[in-house]
């Protein structure tokens, strides 16, 4: 079996408040832990309206405390917005509350406009210094060298496992290069998908984290009782989308019947592209479509997620992807 895991941003649905988003995001978590999902991942997206994981690091610690046995950790921190040594403490205190559970996924994007991306951290590199931040920070969180002034406290020693994250083939050739698992981020950039697979295993070299490629491949879930009911809502995730590449990012928007009433046609194509990787529908349809993506992809691990406005929704669709998760056949 495919080991399967959950991509949590805290949405803030239309009509509730970031603290209603930060309540359900512990219940998902405590729910996926007993419904068998591997990895509860949080991301990192600053000042938007509809996400409240901003400050991710915390949130995963509270998500941690709560929960026992899944593995918690960042889907990701976007490295240019801060600076190694602080990531590493960061999440060198986590793996020491919390032995052999925490994650962390490192992405080269901001994660938010240019505006905000400059009241983060001032002297931007546009993301030139990536690979250097990241073997900074993978030292940090290694074993102490001899003359090393400087060290993450806690953090030395704790070997946290550190993937990369990624939409184009920089993120495949840098994990490659490395020896670390990697993540493609085809829940909402699918287009170089295939070509950063092969590149990513292609050209994979071992490390002493990893003897051979490990790649995570990343789909939305809109699962119900019936396929409209799992369209209907999907329509939360596309209006969101549509709002956001028009200039007008919100609260998850509630779903709607026709979403043609609400969105110009061709943007309706343009956010449909977007999310070409997606399953939406009854569970049969969901187990074809998942199954449509694991054969064609061969991923070692899935990560799915789901921008459902309803918290109840949102609680059975991951309750039924994880039922049909348990029964893919791998290739």
């Amino acid at each position: 079996m495919i080991p399967f895991s959950v991509l949590d941003l805290a949405p803030i649905p239309e009509g509730a408040s970031p603290a209603d988003a930060l309540r359900n995001t512990i219940d998902l978590a405590q729910h996926a832990e007993r419904w068998g999902y591997h990895r509860y991942w949080l991301a990192e997206h600053h000042n938007m309206p509809g996400i409240a994981s901003a400050a991710t690091a915390v949130l995963i610690g509270h998500v941690a405390a709560k929960t026992s046995t899944i593995r918690v950790g960042a889907g990701g921190i976007m490295l240019p917005n801060h600076a190694p040594l602080v990531v590493a403490e960061q999440f060198g205190t986590l793996a020491t509350l919390h032995p052999d559970r925490i994650d962390l996924g490192l992405g080269r994007a901001p994660g938010t406009d240019m505006a905000t991306a400059r009241a983060l951290r001032r002297g931007l590199d546009n993301g030139d210094g990536f690979p250097n931040d990241v073997m900074e920070l993978i030292a940090y969180l290694g074993d102490p060298t001899p003359g090393q002034n400087v060290q993450a406290i806690p953090g030395t020693g704790t070997y946290v496992p550190i993937w990369i994250l990624g939409s184009s083939l920089y993120g495949a050739q840098l994990a490659a290069h490395l020896g670390l698992p990697y993540a493609f981020a085809s829940h909402f950039a699918p287009p170089a998908l295939e070509q950063a697979i092969a590149v990513y295993r292609e050209t994979f070299r071992p490390s002493r984290h990893l003897e051979s490629p490990r790649f995570m491949l990343a789909l939305n879930v809109f699962a119900a009782e019936t396929d409209e009911e799992g369209l209907f809502l999907k329509t939360s995730m596309q209006l969101a989308f549509a709002y956001l590449r028009t200039g007008r990012p919100g609260p998850l928007p509630k779903p709607v019947r026709d979403i043609a009433e609400h969105v110009d046609p061709a943007m309706i194509t343009q956010v449909d592209h977007a999310l070409a990787c997606t399953a939406a529908g009854s569970p049969d349809t969901v187990r074809e479509q998942l199954q449509g993506f694991v054969t064609r992809y061969a991923p070692d691990e899935l990560i799915i997620t789901g921008q459902i406005h309803d918290h109840g929704a949102r609680l059975k669709s991951f309750e039924i992807a994880a039922d049909v998760l348990g029964t893919l056949e791998t290739p």
